[in-house]
């Protein structure tokens, strides 16, 4: 069977053979992807060791119930053990609220393979090294594993005691809010607000149903 291509006869050996290897542009973002990650790493490895060491030094210089004034009343050093979640809630649940921790430690884990973005890469790496900081309270402090007590120490006003991990999944989790609500995509591409309004399959902008020539595709 012969195929005819811009008026000249080919045969169906002449046409191109798809191939299942890579292609020449496959691995050229692998540098890259290989720099996100290693800041997504960098950063989580940042809040996890400042969250192990600042509790080891609160631990081993405060006393419960002998707060340390930093700000007057307003900030102080406060050690106190929970057994709750971030800011003291959900006291009761320990070996529930780690094993939430473990599935948000894996689940960023699997995030990571697709990432394209620095400022994802951050904001994921504060929340993975904050949620490694208390999940290794739960793991190595009394009462024992999955059960330990957190450590909290900063008391600022009237706002919950509470620790470096406690900030870091905070604050990485409002820079995830503020790049997911600009349309910041993990890739690194950006969402227009066009194509976040435009229906699924519906036709882009100066697109119609015509073929090429702007006649109809239909049967005469």
């Amino acid at each position: 069977m012969r195929a005819v291509d811009n008026g000249r006869v080919t045969s169906p050996t002449d046409l191109p053979v798809p191939s299942d290897g890579p292609g020449p542009d496959d691995g050229k973002d692998a540098p890259r992807n290989r720099k996100i990650l290693l800041i997504l790493i960098g950063v989580a490895l940042f809040a996890w060791i400042a969250d192990i060491v600042s509790k080891v030094a609160v631990v081993a210089n405060l006393t419960e119930g002998d707060p340390v004034q930093i700000i007057g009343d307003t900030v102080t050093l406060k050690l106190v053990r929970n057994s709750g979640a971030a800011f003291s809630m959900g006291t009761g649940y320990t070996w529930i609220l780690t094993l939430v921790a473990l599935a948000v430690v894996v689940g960023i884990i699997k995030f990571s393979r697709r990432l394209r973005s620095i400022w994802w890469a951050i904001g994921l790496g504060l929340v993975l090294g904050g949620a490694l900081g208390n999940l290794t309270d739960r793991m190595v402090r009394a009462p024992g594993p999955l059960r330990g007590h957190v450590v909290d120490f900063i008391s600022v006003g009237w706002w919950p005691v509470f620790n470096l991990a406690d900030s870091a999944v905070v604050c990485g989790a409002v820079g995830l809010v503020v790049l997911t609500l600009f349309g910041f995509e993990l890739d690194g591409t950006r969402l227009s607000h066009e194509e976040s309004a435009e229906p699924d399959g519906g036709p882009r902008d100066g697109a119609t149903e015509s073929g090429p020539s702007g006649a109809d595709d239909t049967d005469a």
